[in-house]
């Protein structure tokens, strides 16, 4: 076992240092997911009116996928220089980036005002909105990561991890009590800029908080060494380096996230168009039932933080993702009942077992990587794997149910994402242990057997 010797916060820093975490993160899913919610139940109207009701679904899930397909330039972006400058001022970035594009669709005019230019700029703010989350994600775990000590990892770094729940919550929150409390037409014709305006006071609170934490003390002293050595390790291109020395952790955390990313998105953003299409439930329950789901999502996730530091990442890991291949069948024919409890019992324990994923990845993901190259590292596993796994998630179970018109070949695709995360988890290390300011360049730590014979193992990594 690694002795962790990295010297953590006083008590009462950490917490500020979770809540900066928390919060830019909040802020930054709930501009996400208010545009995935959005997309579902306004957009498909408002900026492509001339298609089938379906279609223009579709269409709208393209706009909504479009931000995924920003996060993996995100992610290189911000991991690159998150690396040499740091993780604190890349937060404060990817959140006024976040912000202002999310203020910005508030204020965006419809296709009936100024014609096909609407959907082109609401795709091009979506792109601004997925660049700012490919680099938001990172180093918000990370801060959080490498403030810790390894006894505690999990439960502390799964923190931020809750910022997506909250950020759901919020923004399903805000929906349900405008549509709540406003017609259908008020809604569509105003209501619904309302949450995104809102984004803009949010973003003021993040940034007050965000500014008032320190820099990652881990990072601080890797790159104390760096400088030490004259700017050798300093002049590497940090993407370079990890795919050239970490490419295998990179592969595990993007087959990591695959069933993570798919069930979640199908649970509270596909639902909203199947249990209201296909289920003839209200577009008022539907949003109710995610919203109650993500207040449990919320409160599970520290638990199973917290269980990853005692069992460790990899157990609590395996039996999310088989949870929920297992959950996938039972939730449609929940759904399909059509009831209010059954639909909230079908949301509840998939996120539940979503939960016991999400919450050890962060903790995970930072332990597999050198200081130097942790940044661009996670950034890259999670936010390339969403490429493939959340950005066509809400529009592959649209375009199955339009073609099929069932859930059965939409329950087959979330297995299908499950085997392979089961795969990528199994043949990955446990990490736990692991003391993050001596993980070395091939993600061991030195206190671990290494092969003499490759100078990259025998030198830890700045």
């Amino acid at each position: 076992m690694a002795a962790d010797h990295t010297t953590p916060p006083p008590p009462a820093k950490l917490p500020r240092i979770v809540a900066a975490s928390l919060i830019g993160t909040t802020i930054e899913w709930y501009d996400f997911f208010l545009y995935g919610s959005a997309a579902a139940l306004v957009f498909n109207k408002l900026f492509f009116p001339d298609s089938d009701p379906l279609v223009g679904t579709l269409l709208a899930f393209v706009t909504y996928a479009a931000g995924f397909a920003a996060r993996p330039l995100g992610a290189l972006v911000f991991g690159h220089f998150g690396d040499r400058l740091g993780r604190k001022r890349l937060l404060v970035l990817s959140l006024l980036l976040m912000g202002g594009a999310t203020f910005c669709i508030g204020l965006l005019p419809t296709h009936a005002t100024i014609g096909t230019a609407a959907p082109v700029l609401l795709t091009a703010l979506r792109l601004v909105q997925g660049f700012a989350l490919g680099g938001e994600w990172g180093g918000a775990v990370l801060l959080v990561s490498e403030h810790g000590d390894a006894r505690r990892r999990g439960f502390w770094a799964s923190w931020p991890q809750t910022g997506a729940p909250a950020g759901q919550l919020l923004a399903t929150g805000v929906l349900s009590l405008l549509t709540a409390t406003l017609s259908d037409d008020a809604f569509t014709a105003w209501g619904w800029r309302v949450p995104f305006l809102l984004s803009g006071v949010l973003v003021v609170v993040g940034l007050w908080i965000r500014l008032s934490v320190d820099e990652s003390p881990v990072f601080k002293q890797a790159l104390a060494r760096a400088e030490a050595r004259q700017g050798e390790a300093a002049e590497k291109l940090p993407l370079v380096s990890v795919l050239r020395h970490q490419w295998r952790e990179v592969l595990v955390a993007m087959g990591a996230r695959l069933a993570e990313n798919i069930s979640y998105y199908v649970i509270t953003a596909f639902i909203l168009v199947y249990a209201t299409t296909s289920a003839d439930v209200s577009k008022q329950t539907a949003l109710n039932a995610v919203l109650i789901g993500s207040a449990v999502h919320f409160a599970v996730i520290p638990a199973w933080g917290a269980l990853s530091d005692r069992v460790g990442r990899r157990p609590v890991y395996l039996f999310g993702a088989a949870g929920v291949g297992l959950w996938i069948f039972p939730f449609f024919a929940l759904v399909d009942a059509g009831t209010f409890g059954r639909l909230v019992l079908a949301v509840v324990v998939g996120l539940i077992l979503h939960g016991a994923m999400y919450a050890p990845q962060a903790a995970f993901f930072a332990e597999m990587f050198a200081t130097r190259v942790r940044y661009s590292g996670a950034s890259i596993g999670a936010q390339f794997s969403s490429v493939a796994a959340g950005a066509p998630a809400p529009l592959i179970a649209t375009a199955l149910l339009a073609e099929y018109d069932s859930a059965t070949p939409i329950a087959l695709y979330v297995i299908g994402a499950v085997l392979l995360t089961l795969v990528a988890v199994g043949v990955a290390v446990e990490t736990r242990d692991r003391d993050l300011a001596d993980v070395t360049a091939d993600g061991a730590s030195p206190s671990a057997p290494v092969d003499t014979a490759d100078p990259v193992a025998k030198t830890p990594a700045p």
